[in-house]
């Protein structure tokens, strides 16, 4: 018999009216579920923008080997999301389905979380297996986290105006949180190996204490939420249940789509910026903050946008912005071989405006790309409200599950073509972070991986959305 969901209860029934969420009951549950993807938004962030640096330059990897390293932790992250997803759908306690994972998961994914960060004496096999068995523990408790946590914006209200502010919420707390990890980050890693390992310990701790502190805030909705009932469904049922709900396959495609772009631009940043542009590397890693910066703004002014004009008229805007920064980034040229600290002012001359522009491009990218954050979670609960039965949890494993593999492809794509156009690796240049003459080639495929290719997929996932039947959260926003 195939999941469904038991009749909401009435307060459930009464989030889904403007007047249920009023006064200090409303901001406990946007400020809980904005703390539920800070920690895992931190560690996102960072896993994103260092960890191939880290194997490169730290660990001393070479590029196609941590490329398929990155590929197996994303294989194995997606292949566990089917299991929990179907695990958490099962679990019956007071506090419903989803909460006993996060609080099971939140310890397990610090202690992995810091450990990730450690350089371990050995060659580099030992080294890659450390790194295997290190990301099977982390990615198992991430999404032992991450995934009931994603479910649950579907689960604790009908309301599309709620759900987009939720998603909203969750996104807010993931890039601030990111965003003061890229603050603090630069000023660990002057001390090499070590700061890393800091870097780990930190972003562990803070991970374990804002999932536990998001669990106790949203233990009072997660008691009158929406929960499945306990039917077993076989695998083959659940693919027929997916493949024959196109909303959910619209929504699948654009997630891809999306988020390819965004984790091929999002390690080969720091490496476009010192070895293409020529940016210092003290300073290259103080200029991932302002994409951070600009995706915290546009997911404000996206969430606006759309509850006012359509999610898809937002996801457009967003995805213009976003393929113009992309073209504009193959085109910038590169700052002076002797540029530096001192000459790169606005008023310094030519290298201090083309830092400028290179400013404003980053800043561009991470506004238009606040869109792959936001809309994609602000259309999956349409996709699941299609299903007769909405079974959250098994649409949210699904989602995550295609994202995490085309997460892996896209990094074992970065590390082919590196490795392919002859790209140094640490080895023989020192680190991603220090400069070295490179092969024309490899300042090619460092352009076409920051800028070519992710506005390819931008532009795919805009064209899949065609046709998308909008619920008007515009007008339910009117009255709540």
């Amino acid at each position: 018999m195939p999941l469904h969901y038991d009749l909401a209860h009435p307060p459930f029934c009464s989030l889904t009216t403007s007047t249920a969420l009023q006064g200090g009951s409303r901001r406990r549950l946007m400020v809980s579920y904005g703390l539920g993807d800070a920690g895992t938004g931190l560690a996102a962030t960072l896993l994103g923008f260092y960890l191939f640096v880290f194997f490169t330059g730290t660990a001393g990897l070479p590029a196609i080997v941590a490329g398929s390293l990155l590929m197996v932790i994303k294989l194995w992250d997606g292949i566990n999301d089917p299991m929990i997803g179907w695990l958490s759908d099962h679990t019956q306690t007071r506090w419903g389905p989803r909460v006993p994972w996060m609080l099971g998961g939140a310890l397990p994914l610090g202690i992995s979380l810091a450990a990730m960060w450690w350089v371990p004496p050995g060659d580099v096999a030992q080294k890659t297996t450390y790194y295997i068995v290190m990301a099977i523990l982390l990615m198992t408790a991430y999404t032992s986290v991450n995934l009931p946590y994603s479910a649950l914006s579907t689960e604790l209200t009908e309301n599309t105006s709620v759900r987009n502010r939720l998603n909203a919420a969750r996104f807010t707390g993931s890039i601030i949180a990111g965003a003061s990890g890229l603050i603090v980050t630069p000023l660990l890693l002057v001390n090499g190996a070590n700061g890393y390992l800091a870097m780990g310990r930190i972003t562990g701790t803070i991970a374990a204490l804002a999932t536990l502190a998001c669990c106790w805030g949203l233990a009072p909705f997660t008691k009158t939420a929406r929960r499945p009932s306990c039917h077993h469904e076989p695998l083959s049922r659940q693919l027929v249940r997916i493949i024959s709900n196109r909303r959910f396959l619209k929504v699948l495609g654009l997630y891809l789509l999306l988020w390819c772009a965004l984790q091929l631009m999002q390690p080969v940043a720091l490496i476009y910026l010192v070895q293409l542009m020529r940016v210092p590397a003290e300073l290259a890693t103080w200029m991932l903050l302002p994409f951070q910066l600009c995706a915290l703004i546009g997911l404000q002014v996206w969430s606006m946008y759309a509850n006012r004009h359509g999610r898809i008229r937002a996801l457009c805007w967003g995805g213009c912005l976003w393929i113009a920064a992309c073209v504009v980034s193959m085109l910038l040229p590169p700052l002076s071989a002797d540029a530096s600290l001192a000459n790169l002012w606005p008023t310094a001359g030519t290298d201090g405006l083309r830092l400028m522009a290179l400013l404003a491009t980053i800043g561009t990218v991470g506004f238009g790309a606040a869109t792959a954050y936001l809309i994609p979670w602000c259309l999956l609960p349409d996709a699941i409200d299609a299903d007769p039965d909405k079974p959250a949890g098994l649409y949210t494993a699904w989602m995550v599950l295609v994202q995490k593999i085309g997460i892996g492809v896209s990094i074992q794509l970065l590390g082919i073509l590196l490795s392919l156009s002859g790209y140094r690796s640490v080895a023989e240049a020192g680190g991603a972070l220090s400069y070295s003459n490179q092969p024309e080639s490899a300042l090619i495929t460092i352009r076409m991986c920051m800028g070519f290719i992710p506005a390819v997929l931008v532009a795919l996932g805009l064209v899949v959305m065609r046709g998308w039947p909008e619920r008007n959260s515009h007008n339910q926003a009117a009255t709540s």
